[in-house]
Parts: structure tokens; C-alpha cells; sequence
């Protein structure tokens, strides 16, 4: 008693030394990244940004932050954000010794298990990606054209039989839906060999895109929050908290249904298939990683994708002279044979100087991942000299930075003083520095070097496709010009009714 009393008299200087200790602490951390300005909230706690994605507006507060403070901005004790693309490349670069930050480990799927874009360890990451290289890129998926071919058949046959317009009758019809039915059963079947069945039924089977929409807030929450990752480390408040292979709906349905597919890919019985899966398993892919690689690549395909296809449509009903030069082009190659039914080849599409312009300018304009994507400055640190101020700087080792893809991608340095126009036909100027200068840029929508996204050429034949095919059959207008879609960004995009009126051609 004589002690508690004795350290009872003390209690007011523990508590002095306990503030000081954090004042101090709080000091350092802020002294280290002095040097860059940024908002008040972000220069003395990590709260701005989760603050940001909350406002489902994150793309365009990155950005200001970045207009307002420069292409180096302070957004947390120690977050910087840029909308520098040549500092984002030397980043992600392949001989990079810049690392993944804490922020992906909000993309674990299932608790407890990384996936190759979840991980932040580099070796992890390396193995990984080269065991999953032969199955995105089609070389050990026999029927990956094949699958995206009939899909985009099913696609066409659903809107010819349920959504053509006349003179008499309209029949609404929400693309943003049908756009990730599409992303949905062609990613779902290159990877399992059987598509979830959304375009055949008109509907979101098992509610997993309305189960996505609801989870990517918190996904991309958990990223930018490390320590809640930390709590969900917790064997029973992750069960609370992420979906079951129980739930009968959602994404938890589809870990189950995942599980079941793998499980058939092994044992005394086992099915093989050259699809997707059947390549992770042939170059070395543990079955215990198999359903959380296998559920990334269809969250992140479907969704990425399905905000291409929407996007690029809503610019494409907003400029008519662009919608017609297109459907000219499509028209013209129809009529000389350069494209085949009942689907254009990839080839043939590629072959289409003003759809590749098009997609182009709709990837740019609209990039569809807009998250922090955030990496951590080697150890050593690292001295850079911005692009677009010429500026020499020094980033302390340790430092996370990360991507305003908003501001990359409408640089008026880079893409001209017209940045925020849709406008493809920048894409048609002659070789040269400015052209590269723009390509180099773009190509940060797919991420860069070591972390470019795997599944960009399965997208690339699906957009190639698509376009194509709903410009060969049908017209197609906004049913309401003043409120055209929702679209609210937590980092991805959750968008929906985008009500057109089709007419068959």
C-alpha cells in the first residue's frame, strides 16, 4: 500500500513525461517530411486519408491536394502523395528497391491469406507473379478467346432479345449492369472453365457485384488504415467482419464456390482443364493460395474492366462526333471485310486506328483504379528531381508515397492544355517525343514494371471486343442527359444506373 501510495504522488508527472514522450514523438515525425506541405489534418496524423475515401470523392481530393501543395504533397505523418508520373515509374520500376507499403494488405480477401497484390514482401511477390504470368497471358489457357468470344455473343443476344427501343416502346436498360455481368462471366470462366451465369440470367447471380460494392469501402479502408489490419489479425473478428464460405450470397458464396473448384483439381480424381487454374496448378501455385489468387483476379478483372466499358460509353453518348467517327470506322471495316462475325478477332480490332485512340482516351480520362497504390522509399532514402518542376528533392527512407492517378492522368503537361476533354484524337499525332511522353504516362493505369497488372491483356481483348461489337449492332442514347450514372470512387468505382435506350441497327 505504501508503494501504490508513494507512486500515487507521482501520477501527474508519469502522465507530464507520457504527453512530452508523445509531443516529442509527434515532433519527429512531423520534422522528418517538413520539407513537404499538404493539409493540416494529413501534417499531424494519418486520419486525412481514410477522411478522403470516405467522402467517396478521393479521386478529385487527391487531387487538389496535389494542384494546392504541389506534385509532392504531405497527406499523413508519413504519406506523401504526387501525381508525378516519372517519379511513379522510378518507383515500380523493375530494378525498383522501392517496396510495397502496409495499404495492400486491405486487399487480403481472406484473412490471413496474401495474394500476389496483397503482399508486400518482394520475394513473395516475385515467385508469385512468375507462377501466375502463363495463365493471365494466355499461354496455358487454351480457351481464353474462345471464352471472351461467346461471352460477348451472350451479350449481344441479351440486349437484341430483352433492351431494343422502337418508335412504340422503350426499354431501359442499366449498362453499367450488363457491362460487369460481361467483365463477370468472362473472368469467372477463364479462371474455373464455367462462368457465373449473370449475362445468361439477366441477373446478379448470388448478389456478388451488389456484395463487392459493399465491401470495397472497407477494403480500401483497411489499406489505409494498417492498424485495423493489425485487429483482424484476430482469429474471431475477422470471421465477424469478412464474408464466409457460408453465406449462401456475395463474395462469401463465391469463396465457396471457389474452394469447390479447387478441390476439384486435385486428389485421385482430379479434373484437368487448360484454363486459368489449371495453369496456376501446372507452374506451381500451392492449393492453399489457389482460391485467394483465383477470387483477387475475378474482384479486381470484373470491376476494373466493367469501369473501362461504362466510362468510355458515357463519353462516347456525350460527343457525338467521336460516337459517329467510331461506328464509321466499324462500319467502313465491316463492309471490307477486315472484320469477322460474328465476333472481330483481337487482331483485327487492334487493326482500328481510331477504336484504339478511343480506348486509349477512355482509359486516361477515366482511370479505373484511383487508390494510393502507396510504395516505401528505400531504406537509404532517395534524392529525385521532380518532372514537372524541375526540383531536386530528398525522400527519407521509410516514407510511403502514393498515386493521384486524377492528377497523372489529366496532366496538362503531359496530355495539353485540353487534359480534361475526351478528345481521341490526341492519340493519332505522328511519332515522336510527345506521343511517348503520353504512352509512358498511360501506361501507369496498369500499374509499371514489377508492379504491372497481370491481367491487362485479358482486358485489352475484352475492351477490343466489345466496343466493336455494340457499335456493329446497335445506337445507343441516354435515357436522362442530366443525371447520366451514379459514380462514387473509394479508391475503385462503384457505378450504377447508367440508363440508355438501344436501338437495334
Amino acid at each position: 500500500m505504501a508503494v501504490l501510495e508513494q507512486l500515487s504522488q507521482y501520477q501527474w508527472h508519469f502522465l507530464a513525461l507520457f504527453l512530452l514522450g508523445l509531443v516529442f514523438h509527434q515532433y519527429r515525425q512531423w520534422a522528418r517530411l517538413s520539407a513537404f506541405k499538404g493539409p493540416l489534418l494529413g501534417t499531424f496524423s494519418s486520419l486525412w486519408l481514410p477522411c478522403a475515401i470516405l467522402t467517396r470523392k478521393c479521386h478529385l481530393k487527391f487531387n487538389e491536394v496535389n494542384e494546392k501543395y504541389g506534385p509532392l504533397a504531405r497527406i499523413g505523418t508519413n504519406l506523401l502523395i504526387t501525381n508525378d508520373a516519372e517519379l511513379l515509374i522510378r518507383m515500380s520500376s523493375a530494378k525498383s528497391n522501392y517496396t510495397k507499403a502496409p495499404w495492400y494488405h486491405g486487399s487480403r480477401i481472406q484473412p490471413g491469406h496474401d495474394n500476389v497484390f496483397s503482399s508486400d514482401n518482394e520475394k513473395f511477390h516475385t515467385e508469385r507473379k512468375a507462377q501466375l504470368v502463363p495463365g493471365y497471358s494466355g499461354k496455358g489457357n487454351e480457351h481464353l478467346t474462345p471464352s471472351i468470344d461467346g461471352h460477348v455473343q451472350n451479350l449481344i443476344h441479351l440486349i437484341r432479345s430483352k433492351y431494343i427501343s422502337t418508335e412504340k416502346e422503350t426499354r431501359p436498360m442499366d449498362l453499367s449492369r450488363k457491362a460487369q455481368y460481361f467483365t463477370l462471366d468472362v473472368i469467372t470462366d477463364i479462371a474455373y472453365g464455367q462462368p457465373l451465369g449473370d449475362l445468361v440470367d439477366d441477373d446478379d447471380v448470388y448478389k456478388y457485384i451488389q456484395s463487392t460494392e459493399e465491401m470495397l469501402e472497407v477494403i480500401i479502408i483497411l489499406g489505409a488504415m494498417p492498424i485495423l489490419n493489425d485487429i483482424l489479425k484476430v482469429q474471431w473478428i475477422a470471421e465477424l467482419v469478412f464474408p464466409s464460405e457460408k453465406d449462401q450470397t456475395g463474395v462469401g458464396r463465391l469463396i465457396a464456390i471457389s474452394k469447390q473448384l479447387v478441390s476439384e483439381r486435385f486428389g485421385p480424381k482430379a479434373v484437368q482443364r487448360r484454363d486459368m487454374l489449371g495453369s496456376f496448378i501446372e507452374h506451381g501455385v500451392p492449393e492453399a493460395s489457389l482460391v485467394s489468387e483465383s477470387l483477387l483476379q475475378i474482384l479486381a478483372g470484373s470491376d476494373t474492366s466493367a469501369t473501362v466499358i461504362r466510362a468510355t460509353m458515357l463519353y462516347l453518348l456525350t460527343n457525338p462526333s467521336v460516337y459517329h467517327r467510331l461506328q464509321a470506322e466499324i462500319d467502313d471495316a465491316a463492309n471490307e471485310g477486315r472484320i469477322s462475325r460474328p465476333v472481330v478477332t483481337d487482331a483485327e480490332a487492334r487493326a482500328l486506328p481510331y477504336l484504339q485512340a478511343v480506348i486509349k482516351e477512355g482509359l486516361r480520362i477515366y482511370p479505373a483504379v484511383t487508390g494510393a497504390l502507396t510504395k516505401v522509399v528505400p531504406l537509404e532514402g532517395d534524392t529525385v528531381t521532380l518532372s514537372a518542376t524541375n526540383e531536386t528533392v530528398f525522400l527519407p527512407g521509410g516514407t510511403e508515397i502514393g498515386y493521384n492517378a486524377w492528377g497523372v492522368h489529366r496532366s496538362r503537361a503531359v496530355f495539353g492544355a485540353d487534359a480534361d476533354v475526351f478528345r481521341p484524337e490526341r492519340w493519332l499525332i505522328g511519332e515522336g517525343p510527345e506521343l511517348a511522353r503520353m504512352l509512358r504516362s498511360l501506361e501507369l493505369v496498369w500499374g509499371y514494371g514489377k508492379y504491372q497488372c497481370l491481367g491487362r491483356q485479358v482486358a485489352m481483348i475484352e475492351l477490343n471486343k466489345v466496343f466493336v461489337e455494340l457499335f456493329r449492332n446497335f445506337n445507343f442514347a441516354l435515357c436522362d442527359p442530366t443525371k447520366p450514372w451514379m459514380s462514387l470512387n473509394v479508391g475503385l468505382w462503384i457505378q450504377r444506373d447508367e440508363w440508355v435506350k438501344v436501338t437495334a441497327r
